[in-house]
């Protein structure tokens, strides 16, 4: 399938072909001869380290669902991995899964068809996406999820409300099509578990929290069902315990239970093993060239190479050359090992590049250590975003890559004037709500002070003076979100228009539960920053996986899937899991074209 005139048009613009000198200065002796020598030569750069059928770069979520539908199609396996963990970004997340139509959503009930979710997805997505692309993701997807419960020890739960982004488009589901992972237990994976990546954000101590229950905690001090909710993720902690479980929820059980998968089916992974570059012998990719304990050496692939090597987050010289600024790699959460290593190889290969100027974005928080990606934070009552100019500039309550996307949109015209904006919070809020993990009416911390990530005052003015906007704008700002708050009809930006942005919000207030007014001293100010899951650009893919070159061209030998590929929801995001579903399922239908050739 050729390439679309988008992917054609980004990769040309942003990703031109590395000439030979660009090979030398950006990498290392071993990477040129892999990049410039003959095949043959190329082929023996290093000590042979194995044949396999496969080879699988990565152990996230795209990398891990490849080998295991490889192995179960008969296939020899090898997964190689740049970490000393496995699970990637996906070990991290809270592992929402969009998967229109799966069995798991059906049998909860969810009234979803086959007709809804491609009219919602091209809705979503657009033309930037070829609908054959869009087709082949709603089609493997169920298969795919039915396929992992089959042959691994997941088990999945319908995350009920968790409504669709854009419910009001068509197709789209108020009620929601997410899944994530149901508990499991970390002790079945013996004294591998050691070697899971750790989560962003660990639960609390003899808790078993779900990604659902983090809307109930959030209103834990205010609502019976919040209350209900943390007394039951301590009746399940408490459970687990007195069995003598590990028990592991979101992206922790994930990662632990498609490893278990692969420790069935006797799928070697080898950590501390990054990708140096991809053999090619006649046009086609033949192997990899990875550094195992120190030593470089080649790993062939009789049918083919799959790169689930996840994206270039933490990469700031390619970041600095595709996107916007401002950019880096400290607003990023993706597992920090994201360095773009499998996309330059495949870029070596001759592959196209689409979506590079892009990322699963997110609103931030700069806290020292590590940034905060902010969901219920920015979206429940009693809180607003205002820009340099002390002016609201968008509905906070909107999918969180939209605001960025209005962040980046708004700075262009003016540098610095939307990057960095401030959520603007008041005490009432501060006293009903859990923020981050900071229980209501507690101190904030004094390092978020210091880091200038907080600020706070007890009048508008001063607030104002400490953020270095208008006092004036942000009085009169103010002054219009407080009446409209007691109104419930945010006449500027809609918030609360939609299902998806009541999802993280008090269902106390009314009328309308997005919107409280900001009145109650002291105030506090977060800054806020254009932080990203990870980027959503890599190589070109047709529907099959198969990497593909500018004039739409297959690479033969090379597969792609998860954000090493360039994402099925182009600019957009249809759901909570639209980067672990995806990834998920064309890690399935890599191997089942490789299996199938």
């Amino acid at each position: 399938m050729p390439a679309s005139p988008e992917h054609v048009r980004t990769e040309g613009a942003h990703a031109p072909l590395p000439s030979r000198r660009t090979v030398l200065a950006g990498t290392g002796a071993g990477v040129l001869a892999a990049a410039v020598l003959p095949a043959a030569a190329r082929a023996a750069d290093g000590a042979p380290l194995g044949e396999y059928d496969v080879v699988v770069v990565g152990s996230g979520a795209a990398g891990m669902t490849a080998a295991l539908t490889a192995a179960k199609r008969g296939l020899s396996v090898l997964v190689v991995e740049k970490a000393p963990t496995f699970g990637g970004s996906a070990a991290r997340s809270g592992a929402g899964i969009w998967l229109p139509n799966n069995s798991v959503i059906l049998g909860a009930g969810v009234p979803d068809t086959p007709a809804k979710a491609a009219a919602y997805l091209s809705a979503v997505v657009g033309p930037d996406v070829p609908a054959d692309r869009q087709q082949a993701f709603l089609a493997n997807g169920p298969r795919m999820l039915d396929f992992v419960m089959a042959n691994s020890p997941l088990r999945f739960r319908f995350m009920e409300g968790y409504s669709d982004y854009y419910p009001n488009l068509p197709g789209g589901l108020p009620n929601g099509r997410s899944i994530e992972p149901d508990q499991i237990d970390g002790h079945v994976l013996g004294a591998e578990l050691a070697h899971l990546n750790p989560a962003y954000m660990p639960v609390p101590a003899g808790m078993v929290v779900f990604s659902q229950d983090y809307k109930w905690l959030n209103l834990a001090a205010v609502t019976a069902r919040g209350l209900a909710v943390s007394t039951e993720c301590l009746a399940r902690g408490t459970k687990a315990a007195l069995r003598g479980e590990k028990p592991l929820t979101m992206g922790q059980a994930l990662a632990t239970g498609l490893r278990a998968g692969l420790q069935r089916a006797g799928v070697p992974v080898w950590l501390n093993s990054p990708l140096v570059d991809l053999v090619r012998e006649g046009g086609a990719v033949t192997g990899v060239v990875v550094e195992k304990e120190g030593v470089r050496g080649v790993v062939r692939a009789r049918k083919g190479v799959v790169i689930g090597s996840g994206g270039f987050e933490h990469n700031g010289e390619m970041r600095a050359r595709y996107q916007q600024q401002p950019i880096g790699t400290q607003w990023s959460v993706g597992a920090k090992e994201n360095t773009g290593d499998g996309i330059r190889a495949g870029e070596r290969a001759g592959a196209a590049l689409g979506l590079m100027e892009d990322a699963w974005w997110g609103p931030s928080i700069p806290l020292p250590g590590e940034p905060y990606f902010c969901l219920a934070e920015r979206t429940l009552p009693g809180g607003l975003i205002v820009n340099r100019n002390g002016a609201r500039f968008v509905n906070e309550a909107a999918p969180y890559s939209d605001v960025v996307h209005v962040m980046y949109e708004k700075d262009r015209g003016a540098a610095g004037s939307h990057i960095p904006a401030w959520l603007i919070v008041d005490q009432n809020y501060r006293n009903r709500y859990l923020f981050k993990d900071i229980l209501p009416v507690l101190p904030f911390p004094d390092a978020w002070y210091e880091a200038g990530a907080a600020k706070k005052a007890w009048t508008w003015d001063a607030l104002a003076g400490q953020i270095g906007v208008p006092a004036a704008a942000l009085r009169a700002t103010l002054s219009r979100f407080n009446a409209q708050a007691w109104s419930g009809n945010d006449a500027d930006f809609h918030r609360g228009d939609t299902a998806y942005d009541h999802y993280y919000t008090d269902p106390n207030v009314q009328p309308n539960s997005c919107l409280a007014p900001v009145w109650v001293p002291p105030f506090y100010a977060f800054k806020i920053v254009p932080g990203d899951l990870g980027t959503k650009g890599g190589i070109v893919t047709d529907a099959r996986a198969r990497a593909l070159r500018a004039d739409g061209s297959v690479i033969p030998g090379l597969w792609a899937a998860g954000n090493a590929s360039a994402a099925v929801m182009g600019h957009s995001y249809a759901g909570a899991g639209s980067t672990i579903g995806p990834a998920m399922t064309f890690g399935y239908v890599a191997a089942n074209d490789i299996a199938d050739a």
